[in-house]
């Protein structure tokens, strides 16, 4: 007699291939529509943003019912609105001003290029280079004593304001060559700028719907995982939003933090062109590590214009505030739980501007996070149990007693 096939394990084979399936067929519609993603992606983004803010709003009572998810999201969006109004009424004169004053600063300075000046100039330079050991020949007077032989002391000789005059003349040809260039390029500008905004709008509508339906969406995704491995996929979330979320929202916290300081330190040493200058490190800032090279190069140049002394000591608060982030901010608002060890997020800086450009580098280090905590997930189930010794089991029983000789 034969004896009746247990259909258990097939019906669970054919169901984790179907799942399996689901989740291929998901990847390769990401991958092959990979060019329209990323709008989705940044709407993802905002909506995990403002997730702790929308959660802590629909807690309210009003009337004894809570506040509906589509009413903190508009409270939300109407706070976000005011604080660019307040932005562009406060800090984009301020921003035009001195955009405007670099452009009359190097009008007024190449009108300045006389011969007597560029002579000028070129003697200051020779003596602060002869002061560092650098003999260079740039004043027409040093160069004529290098060419007869009665000054030995240089070894190169520029001359200086042939190369400026060559710079000047070289600008002008190309800007008159290329004036229709020049056109096209600013109405490509105007074009890009309103498809900017357009854009803007459009992740912010998906990312409300995105917040809205959070619950929703997650229950869906829910239904995609096999239901004995449910709790090590919520186990898995969880360490992935504790991750995620320190290098998201702690990064832009962070990166506003490091802007105001960084205001309040330009202006405290009186460099010029304040406003414009912290703005750059605040957009900056969004990119770890080289984000903050990159935005310090400029402050100290042109800090470095009046004076080593105010170039060193605006370098030393620069230096400081990452100290502070670092050792400070880093742990209190990101936590020990989302810290991404340096090698690996220049590393996915890299491989994400390589890849895709701009945007990649902007998520490259919420995607490393991701990865890193699959990683360590993974790296963690597949470490066998630790064996529990009976000395052990005691000590856990009884923390206060004292170990055994």
């Amino acid at each position: 007699m034969s004896q009746p096939v247990d259909a258990a394990p097939e019906d669970r084979r054919k169901r984790l291939m179907l799942l399996a399936g689901l989740w291929v067929a998901i990847a390769l519609m990401l991958f092959t529509l990979r060019s329209v993603v990323m709008p989705f992606a940044g709407a993802a983004l905002i909506a995990y943003l403002v997730q702790p803010l929308v959660g802590r709003i629909t807690r309210w009572n009003l009337g004894g019912r809570s506040v509906p998810r589509w009413v903190a999201i508009l409270m939300i969006y109407s706070g976000f609105f005011l604080a660019v109004y307040l932005f562009f009424i406060a800090l984009v004169p301020q921003l035009y001003r001195e955009v405007a004053r670099i452009s009359r600063e190097m009008a007024a300075f190449a009108s300045a290029l006389t011969p007597e000046h560029v002579q000028s100039l070129a003697q200051r330079a020779e003596t602060w280079l002869n002061v560092y050991g650098i003999p260079v020949a740039l004043s027409d007077r040093a160069m004529e004593g290098a060419a007869a032989g009665t000054s030995t002391g240089f070894s190169l000789a520029l001359d200086l304001e042939q190369m400026l005059t060559d710079a000047v003349s070289r600008g002008t040809t190309l800007v008159r060559e290329n004036m229709s260039d020049i056109v096209n390029v600013s109405r490509r500008i105007v074009t890009e700028v309103l498809a900017g905004v357009f854009m803007l709008f459009f992740i912010l509508m998906v990312a409300a719907f995105f917040s809205i339906d959070a619950q929703a969406i997650r229950r869906y995704f829910g239904t995609l995982v096999p239901a004995e491995f449910l709790p090590d996929a919520k186990t898995l979330v969880a360490n992935i939003d504790r991750s995620l979320s320190g290098v998201v929202r702690g990064q832009v916290t962070i990166c506003l933090v490091n802007g105001g300081l960084t205001l309040v330190g330009l202006l405290l040493f009186g460099v010029k062109f304040a406003f414009l200058l912290a703005t750059i490190a605040t957009l900056f800032s969004l990119i770890p590590i080289f984000g903050t090279i990159i935005s310090s190069v400029p402050i100290v140049l042109i800090a470095l214009a009046d004076g080593v002394q105010k170039a060193f000591a605006l370098l030393l608060w620069i230096v400081g505030i990452h100290a502070l982030e670092a050792y400070f901010l880093n742990p209190k608002i990101m936590g020990e739980a989302a810290r991404i060890h340096p090698v690996v997020v220049a590393f996915s800086l890299i491989a994400g501007e390589k890849l895709f450009g701009l945007w990649g580098a902007l998520f490259a280090v919420p995607v490393a996070s991701i990865l890193v905590a699959c990683f360590d997930y993974a790296r963690v189930k597949a470490q066998p149990p630790p064996l529990v010794t009976p000395a052990v089991q005691q000590a856990i029983a009884s923390p206060d007693a004292a170990p055994a000789a």
